[in-house]
């Protein structure tokens, strides 16, 4: 453990007129505080605190936030209270500290209703003051690098955590450095045979073609030397992480991945970064659609580098990052770039962005949604987002996250836009709605009266902020129908448990519930937000249980007309459970889909062959087929393994095929028969988490004949 000494000298290095005599007096009472306390490590619990605090002193953070790294244990796992710390250190300081305890205690991975609510809470301390989360952020990067001392079960569950939520919230902010070696080190955890694997191509890579970074380091700095233009080159190989997800994303073997190389240039002014670029153009030839001009166009986080992708030496790629002194320092502290300081005093960083707007921004685009599901599905698309920047006809910008389409496009205009799309053009051409924006496009939206969002919609925009527009239009629009399927679900639900469906039954049911009014009941039950069943238990505890009955496979269905055929479709395997959507078919009855699946897109323009479907409540047999694939480490007993799993959860593997074989994996698919999607989560969850296990996933195939 370093000591005050050393801290003090560490702040000193970049703010000589640091408050000594505050940081010393935060080290005596945080050390006293701890003092018989141990980590998992066996090392005294102080040495944490220190090494958070030294890790902020990295990114040139105030003496109020290093205090608080030093003493933010204290009111959470100590004696020591808040009104002590705010008596010795200042109310600044304990806010800080407290807001510190507070996220500490917010379990992040519990409930989606808790969970949501729980994020609501993070977005709070944020706008409160966003050191909170900087000092979390350094905590986490500490324990992650710790933990191995920690037991089998609690490094998994910090380490998806990690994943889920701490690493993409660090990049959210900026800080890029801490997001890829928080995700590495998850990574190093969650999967450590897939990590070792990459590791070990890149020693085989390195052995067999030399050391690629230094010669194509050389390169660039001779051509600059050539320019007459004085800068800065670094070559890195990307993260074990950043390479495995690049390998599931496009599906590619290690082998034929190109770009696993990134370089990084810094000059001392923006007209610099444009030569430099033209250099490297002029070099090396550009890889298309590869170019992103984040200077002229920056992130929300203030990040600004103009990003290229070049075929380098050998053909191979290799991605180039341009950018000043100035945005070097915003692209490495993100927003904490506010708050840093350099020769004593704050820096004066043009490029850094103002911590309360960034948060403003964020929170304003999260809270549109109107439940927890909502909430959260908005707050993962914006923590795992980037930006792509497209204009209107006007020229003024539109910023949306990448995948973005032109519906996302016409929300983020107005919700009136959004939901009277009905086509959108492209530098001037006709494209589908669900046609992927790119940096740069000039996107102008075609609006009829009269036009309404589509059920489809959900699936084709990638926003949170056009997600909750559309389903509230939908709700609006559907709600006499959900409320007429709902009462006939009712019905059904109250005549297995021997009871007669009444206003007044339903009523109380809203009440118990939270719920406007029998109507507001009944539409949630039609559109499957609240289940027929969950009401009856909710007036009848006792009965719903006495009464739970196997629900026969010939009319396993609510919805169907008296003689009408059923079955499920092959693309996308709805199960009990799940919400679908019927389509009758000429020859073939109705066929359900799920109510994601990918061919519904195609259907949108013929409504009249769409039918409201809902799974009888209650057991179903497990006889629903569903397609799985797996890759799995190819050693001894481990398919053995996979098929005892599957069957001590009560499934039976109906077929197995290997789709690739490789000499670290296999890549296997496998389909089993489950009763619902409490079944199948059940298979899913056991599967992952077995460690021969690399990757399962739910196939999903829209040119299977449904």
């Amino acid at each position: 453990m370093i000591t005050p000494d050393d801290l003090v000298a560490l702040v000193r290095n970049y703010n000589p007129n640091c408050d000594e005599a505050l940081i010393r007096r935060a080290w005596d009472y945080g050390e006293a505080m701890h003092k018989g306390q141990f980590r998992h490590s066996g090392e005294p619990y102080f040495t944490h605190p220190v090494a958070v605090a030294s890790l902020l002193t990295e990114m040139r953070l105030d003496d109020a936030t290093l205090v608080t790294a030093l003493l933010h244990d204290t009111i959470e796992d100590t004696k020591s209270t808040y009104a002590e710390v705010e008596t010795l250190f200042g109310h600044e300081i304990a806010e800080l500290v407290d807001g510190v305890t507070k996220l500490t205690n917010l379990q992040l991975s519990s409930t989606e209703a808790k969970q949501a609510e729980n994020f609501r809470k993070l977005l709070i301390a944020m706008s409160r003051d966003l050191r909170v989360i900087l000092v979390k952020l350094a905590d986490r990067l500490h324990n992650m690098r710790t933990i191995k001392s920690m037991r089998a079960d609690k490094q998994m569950q910090k380490a998806r955590e990690t994943m889920d939520i701490y690493a993409p919230l660090a990049g959210r902010m900026g800080m890029q450095w801490m997001r890829e070696e928080l995700e590495d080190l998850a990574f190093r955890v969650i999967n450590p045979e897939a990590r070792n694997s990459i590791l070990r191509r890149f020693i085989t890579l390195q052995r067999e073609a030399g050391d690629v970074i230094a010669r194509i380091t050389a390169d660039i700095r001779l051509e600059m030397d050539k320019a007459g233009l004085d800068g800065t080159v670094y070559g890195r190989a990307k993260k074990p992480y950043s390479i495995w997800r690049k390998m599931q994303e496009k599906n590619l073997a290690f082998s034929r991945l190109s770009d696993i190389y990134g370089f990084r240039i810094i000059v001392d002014d923006v007209s610099q970064c444009y030569q430099v670029l033209g250099l490297i153009h002029q070099r090396w030839r550009a890889v298309p659609g590869r170019f992103k001009d984040y200077i002229s166009q920056p992130k929300n986080n203030g990040y600004r580098s103009i990003h290229t992708t070049v075929s380098g030496r050998d053909g191979k790629r290799v991605e180039v990052q341009i950018r000043t002194r100035q945005m070097h320092e915003v692209a490495e502290a993100g927003v904490a770039a506010h708050w840093a300081y350099r020769d004593g005093t704050l820096s004066e960083n043009p490029f850094a962005v103002d911590p309360a707007k960034w948060v403003a921004t964020l929170t304003e685009r999260l809270d549109s949604a109107e439940d927890h599901d909502e909430f959260l599905e908005n707050v993962k698309l914006e923590m795992y987002s980037d930006q792509v920047f497209c204009f209107t006809p006007k020229g003024d910008v539109i910023q949306l996250p990448r995948g973005a389409t032109p519906l996302d496009f016409a929300f983020a205009i107005h919700t009136r836009i959004g939901n009277s799309t009905v086509s959108a053009k492209i530098d001037g051409l006709r494209v589908p709605l669900w046609t992927r924006l790119r940096n740069g496009q000039s996107v102008e939206i075609i609006t009829a009266q009269g036009q309404r969002p589509q059920n489809s919609w959900i699936e084709l925009v990638h926003t949170g902020r056009a997600k909750a527009a559309i389903r509230r239009s939908l709700r609006e629009d559907d709600r006499d129908r959900y409320i007429r399927l709902g009462r006939e679900l009712a019905r059904v639900a109250f005549e297995k448990v021997g009871r007669k469906v009444t206003d007044k039954a339903l009523a109380a049911a809203a009440q118990s519930m939270a719920l406007k009014g029998v109507d507001n009941l009944l539409a949630r039950i039609g559109a499957a937000e609240i289940s027929a069943r969950a009401v009856v238990e909710q007036l009848y505890p006792d009965l719903a249980t006495l009464h739970a009955e196997e629900i026969s496979s010939t009319r396993p269905v609510i919805g169907l007309a008296p003689g009408q055929e059923f079955r499920r479709a092959n693309c996308c395997q709805p199960v009990p459970g799940e919400r679908m959507v019927g389509i009758s078919y000429r020859g073939k009855g109705i066929v359900a889909h799920a109510i994601d699946c990918d061919v519904l897109a195609s259907l949108e323009s013929q409504p009249e062959r769409w039918i409201d479907l809902q799974w009888q409540e209650g057991k179903h047999p497990p006889i629903h087929t569903v397609s799985l694939e797996l890759t799995i480490s190819n050693s001894s007993g481990v398919l053995g393994r996979v098929c005892t799993l599957i069957g001590d959860h009560k499934a039976n593997i109906s077929d197995l095929r290997f789709l690739d074989r490789k000499p670290d994996y296999f890549r296997i698919l496998v389909e089993i028969d489950v009763s619902d999607v409490r079944h199948l989560h059940q298979i899913l969850t056991i599967l992952s988490a077995e460690s021969d296990i690399a990757q399962v996933i739910r196939v999903r195939d829209p040119n299977r004949q449904p």
